[in-house]
Order: structure tokens, then sequence, then C-alpha cells
């Protein structure tokens, strides 16, 4: 019959009927993503707010500079964030790297048994800190001391006659880790400057002439003037 044209033929299967199915939205799910996607963009901002008067200071003082101006200590690029140091005091007391961190810091490193080399970085760290007149109270100086060696009971009192000073004892390989020294050089040659960040940004040159060291720091006091403030 006529009508029939539409029938499978004979031995032929029907095929199936397809279906396709498609997933239900989750409106639960939408709004989780748009809440993580605006906690994220939030926290970026506020860490941005928080960094951008760190980040200003240091590009005024290292790429919009005079013409003519140029570091006499070394710049370490990009700065080494302070690792996690195992510190303690001399008398074996723990003591929190973190602790160190809210001010600008003079540090020399090396052996607690102190030859004249390192007599002198030490009295140059404290005279740097003197210079600099009321911005002083900035700077704190420390003495890493990398081995069990004890120092001299004199030297320890003149390094902290003049207040705002750690003598701690740290692990040399850690330290190692954070401080470099030049080329051919020994960690104990040098004054290492941190920022209050406790970020480690410049080098002081062998035998470093007392005036020009000053200028440095000077120029990275009023830099950061604008987001650093004596004490911790």
């Amino acid at each position: 019959m006529s009508g029939s044209n539409s029938s499978a033929p004979a031995g032929v299967p029907p095929e199936p009927l397809g279906l396709t199915v498609h997933s239900m939205p989750r409106p639960e799910l939408d709004a989780q993503a748009r809440r993580t996607r605006s906690g994220r963009l939030k926290m970026l901002l506020v860490l941005l707010v928080c960094a951008s008067p760190v980040v200003a200071s240091y590009f005024t003082y290292f790429v919009v500079r005079p013409e003519g101006r140029s570091n006499y200590a070394a710049l370490i690029e990009p700065p080494h964030p302070m690792p996690a140091l195992t510190l303690s005091t001399l008398e074996g007391q723990s003591v929190p790297a973190d602790s160190l961190k809210g001010q600008w810091l003079l540090v020399v490193a090396g052996s607690g048994d102190c030859d004249s080399d390192c007599e002198k970085l030490l009295y140059l760290q404290r005279q740097l800190r003197e210079m600099t007149g009321r911005e002083r109270e900035r700077i704190d100086k420390v003495w890493l001391v990398t081995d069990t060696q004890m120092p001299p009971a004199a030297l320890q009192k003149a390094v902290q006659d003049t207040g705002a000073a750690h003598i701690l004892r740290a692990d040399a390989m850690q330290v190692a880790q954070w401080l470099q020294p030049a080329p051919g050089e020994s960690l104990a040659s040098h004054i290492y400057i941190v920022d209050p960040m406790g970020q480690w940004m410049m080098r002081a040159p062998l035998r470093p002439d007392p005036a020009k060291l000053k200028r440095d720091l000077e120029r990275l006091l009023r830099a950061s003037a604008s987001w650093d403030r004596e004490g911790r």
C-alpha cells in the first residue's frame, strides 16, 4: 500500500530514538565561583595598595634618579628575601628570624673569633648608624656569628654599648642562602644592608669609604620615609 512507504524495510531493525541529555545549571556553584573570583581580586588589590609605597620609593631611588648618580654599594637585583633562619642568642635562647624585620639592618656575618678586619667592620657598622643622626632609630646593627666560637666579652660590650645591636648565632649554610659576598671574597668581608621587609638589597665593597656608604644609606632612608617608621 502507498501508505506503507514510511515503515522500515523488512528485516531491518528500527533505529533507536536518540536523546541528548543536557546538564542542568547549578546556580549555587556559579555564585560560589563568582564569590571566589571577587575575593581573589580584592586580596590582590589590598596587596597592591600595601606594596605600592615600597615599590614607588624604590622606583624613585633606583630608576628615576638624577643623571650621574651611582650607588657606591653594590645593588642586589632582585633583592634576596630573608629565609627562615635558625637564630639564637649566644646563651642559646631561640630568636625568631622575623623579629629582625621592621628596621633597616646593617649586617656583619662571620666567626665569633673576630679578627682585626672583623673588628673594623663592626666599628664601621656602629659609626654608620650614628652618622645618620636622628634617622639612626630606624636602623639596627646585626652581628651573625656563624660558628660555635664565643666572641670576646669586651667586643660584645663595644658592639652593644650604643644600642640597637643584635649578636646572634646563625647557621652558616642558611646565612649563605641569603647573603653572598663578592666573587672571590668571604661572607665576613662585607657589611650587608637589609631593608625593613627583610630583603638583602645592598652589599658594601671591601674596606668601604664611610662617607660614600653613608650617602647610600641616607638615600635609602629618604626614599623609604613615606612607608618606614622608626621602631618595629
